[in-house]
């Protein structure tokens, strides 16, 4: 017998156990003086700095601003990531080549690339998309560089058996067989995406979420930072719930 658990809306409600206790955790510390409204403005006073800002419309652009930033980035990483992954996936010469430099950059931290990228780009929107989508790559190239570098040899046969070579090898028969592998690395790069996104708008922005943060830093704003840290979160948690939803239809086709 099945626990309710188990079901999809137990399982949701499981999910807002920890969520809830730790609004009411954060509510408790502002109201017994854990902290003062200055360093911990309780959850009603977030929620009037979001009435605010969008009655202003900053947040609506703020969101969409991010939002934007992140799909174009990710977009492009997560593409270069399947290309070079495929190559080197396919290819123990250009493994060889590319793999050690690929790897030493992944180590690299996302703020270290904030400057070079702004002395080689400049300012504007395209170091930060392209920060963006250093994000991005890296996860999605190493799971399809992995995926494709322990497939079942017999597969490569019956494709080349077909007729099938190069790009048409690789996008229909390989890519479709480590789909599981390269959706599990686009919920990666997705969720990298947002990290390397709040690095690029806290040192060089005039708008987005990051900025917000930065901004009500300054002026003292914290019922700001906080709620662009709980947006944030609820951007990334929803766009991996769709992604994690395309996972779960391709896990149901193939089954």
């Amino acid at each position: 017998m099945t626990g309710g658990g188990s079901r999809p809306g137990g399982r949701w409600l499981l999910g807002l156990v920890l969520p809830v206790l730790l609004l009411v955790a954060w509510q408790l510390s502002s109201t017994l003086g854990f902290f003062s409204a200055n360093q911990l403005p309780p959850p009603p006073d977030v929620l009037a700095a979001a009435r605010r800002l969008w009655g202003t419309g900053t947040l609506q652009h703020n969101i969409a601003i991010s939002v934007q930033r992140v799909l174009i980035g990710f977009a492009c990483g997560a593409v270069a990531g399947i290309v070079l992954g495929g190559l080197t996936g396919l290819s123990r010469w250009v493994s060889d080549l590319l793999s050690p430099t690929l790897g030493a950059l992944r180590s690299v931290p996302s703020l270290a690339w904030v400057p070079l990228l702004g002395l080689w780009i400049g300012i504007g929107e395209t170091p930060k998309i392209v920060l963006v989508a250093i994000g991005a790559f890296f996860p999605v190239y190493t799971t399809v560089s992995s995926a494709l570098a322990h497939v079942d040899p017999a597969l490569l046969e019956v494709g080349r058996a077909y007729g099938r070579r190069g790009v048409r090898l690789f996008g229909e028969v390989l890519l479709p067989a480590t789909a599981p592998s390269l959706l599990s690395g686009l919920r990666l790069g997705l969720a990298q995406s947002w990290l390397f996104l709040v690095a690029a708008e806290l040192i060089s922005s005039a708008i987005g979420l990051g900025y917000q943060m930065t901004n009500g830093q300054n002026t003292g704003r914290t019922d700001e930072v906080l709620l662009a840290i709980v947006l944030l979160a609820l951007l990334g948690k929803l766009s991996d719930v769709v992604l994690g939803l395309v996972e779960r239809q391709v896990a149901l086709r193939r089954a």
